[in-house]
């Protein structure tokens, strides 16, 4: 089909399909009085589909701080760049060597990376990150998210990083699609803040109610109406103990996609219940051995959509049937992973889509790892690569938030906070920049700590390096901008968030799949990719 582009103010034409899949934790809101039709609205630009695999806890320096040049030490899969890969913005000889901070980087071997993640983790609370980073120097980070003294764990884990012989699939990658060295975390803090800040740019408007902490942050969990930590949701049956968890009053970017009648789905691993109470609640009991080897449970809730009455679905209700996935049903948009398989095959794959995968297999230091995680990703994208619909796909690839890694680069200060106790920024208790902050909602010092993202997409230009600055509410920007769905408004960060277009060629498509193998993240031959 040829189509027009007037995305960015010229005209250009594609003889392609339109489709880009981008892997995020989003929802949709409720709309009662939405009739959908077969067809969504037609996007701005060849892309009909955005998939977003949201994963955790991973700065950019601790995945890709010597990115393209690799170890290839004897035993871990090797790894190559092209000669003609882009330089990143990574560990300079002079910071590996003569860091400021207490401990030097250290490279984390494959085998470091099995036995020591899985059980240490740091601290990646809203101030301690920013205490981190000092101002700038960038020198705080053994003693303020370096792992606690009684974890057991080195004193410089917090100073570790990973090259390609290790997160091997990512950089490939990388190699085949595009990469950002510029893209932060829309402010400091845990999960739940950059799962909020990606579906509504936005982490004030929380009415709390006997505070449950989620994964034990806390304590100070909302402070004048704007979250900073990581209190349980109000609207999941599945991640209650007690008493009613923090909601929202402001819109989603589901939201914005039912009113333009545009299908999106939130597809979390596990969401299928294992048992309703006799009260009609939704019990979500799969557990899985995770790589400390522990039991814990495949669902996990950092689904920002729960928060909002508008897109949650408490009771993790089925959708009244395959047709209407991406639709508003008793489903309200929230789905277990395995239906977006289902959909995709059956020609109902949304055209937004977030992929939330188990947790034991979403990277976060403690419990999961880089190993486990791969293989989730490569299976994943290897299954989104052989649908029928890879034509006109692209993925982003991205993680809720740094755990407190250490990374060299002092992110922008582009909205001020000034929130005693808590902004800790320049040294200064309240002091997170000295102007006013957007629409006046403090405690949302941004931007937060620099964060991987992959664009993969048959439009994705090939080993590219993105140096243009964005955040986790561009990913917002650009299905806003692709469907247009104007703005959030009420103080939403989609307002200061820069492009992600620069990463695309719709000229150029590229649609041959890249298969990788899930254990060791190379090129896959035909008995790996049979086996997985």
């Amino acid at each position: 089909m040829i189509r027009s582009n007037r995305f960015s103010g010229s005209t250009v034409s594609w003889n392609v399909s339109r489709t880009l899949v981008v892997i995020a934790l989003t929802g949709v809101a409720f709309s009662s009085k939405l009739l959908w039709s077969d067809e969504s609205p037609q996007p701005k630009t060849p892309i009909e589909h955005v998939v977003v695999i949201f994963q955790e806890n991973q700065s950019f320096d601790h995945y890709f701080a010597t990115y393209p040049r690799a170890e290839n030490l004897h035993g871990e899969p090797p790894f190559h760049g092209a000669t003609d890969t882009p330089e990143v913005n990574g560990l300079s000889e002079e910071l590996r060597k003569r860091n400021p901070n207490l401990e030097q980087p250290w490279r984390m071997s494959r085998a470091q990376a099995t036995t020591l993640i899985p059980f240490c983790d740091n601290d990646h609370g809203y101030t301690a990150e920013q205490r981190a980073y000092d101002g700038g120097r960038a020198d705080k980070f053994v003693q303020s998210t370096g792992a606690r003294p009684s974890s057991r764990c080195p004193r410089n884990f917090v100073m570790g990083y990973l090259d390609g012989n290790t997160v091997t699939a990512l950089w490939n990658y990388a190699q085949r699609f595009g990469l950002s060295d510029s893209f932060f975390n829309a402010t400091y803090g845990p999960s739940m803040l950059g799962a909020l800040n990606l579906a509504a740019g936005q982490t004030a408007g929380a009415a709390p109610s006997n505070l449950r902490t989620w994964h034990g942050v806390g304590p100070q969990l909302v402070v004048n109406g704007t979250m900073i930590g990581n209190p349980a949701a109000a609207f999941d049956d599945c991640t209650e103990t007690s008493g009613q968890g923090v909601l929202f009053t402001g819109k989603n970017i589901g939201d914005l996609l039912n009113a333009r009648g545009v299908t999106w789905g939130w597809f979390s691993a596990g969401f299928t219940p294992t048992q309703m109470t006799a009260s009609g609640k939704a019990r979500c009991g799969t557990e899985h051995l995770a790589a400390n080897g522990r039991r814990i449970l495949v669902y996990d809730d950092p689904d920002p959509f729960d928060y909002f009455r508008s897109t949650a679905n408490p009771h993790h209700k089925p959708p009244s049937g395959i047709e209407m996935v991406g639709k508003t049903d008793q489903a309200n948009h929230q789905y277990d992973l395995e239906m977006l398989w289902k959909a995709a095959q059956a020609g109902h794959m949304p055209a937004v889509a977030f992929i939330r995968g188990p947790q034991e297999m979403d990277g976060h230091p403690g419990y999961s790892g880089p190993l486990p995680e791969q293989k989730f990703i490569v299976e994943t994208m290897n299954r989104l690569q052989a649908l029928p619909q890879w034509k006109g796909t692209a993925v982003f690839l991205t993680w809720d938030d740094s755990d407190g890694w250490y990374d060299h680069v002092m992110p922008p200060n582009v909205n001020h906070s000034q929130l005693a106790g808590h902004d800790e920024l320049f040294g200064k208790n309240g002091m997170c920049g000295a102007g006013a902050p957007l629409a006046g909602i403090q405690g949302r010092c941004a931007y937060g700590p620099r964060l991987p993202l992959l664009i993969l997409s048959p439009f994705a230009k090939i080993n590219f390096v993105n140096h243009e600055r964005t955040d986790q509410s561009s990913i917002i920007r650009f299905i806003e901008d692709n469907w247009s769905l104007g703005r959030l408004g009420g103080g939403s960060l989609d307002e200061l968030a820069g492009s992600l277009l620069g990463s695309f060629d719709f000229d150029h498509p590229h649609p041959e799949p890249l298969i990788l193998d899930s254990e060791t993240g190379e090129l896959a031959t035909s008995s790996s990719v049979a086996d997985q």
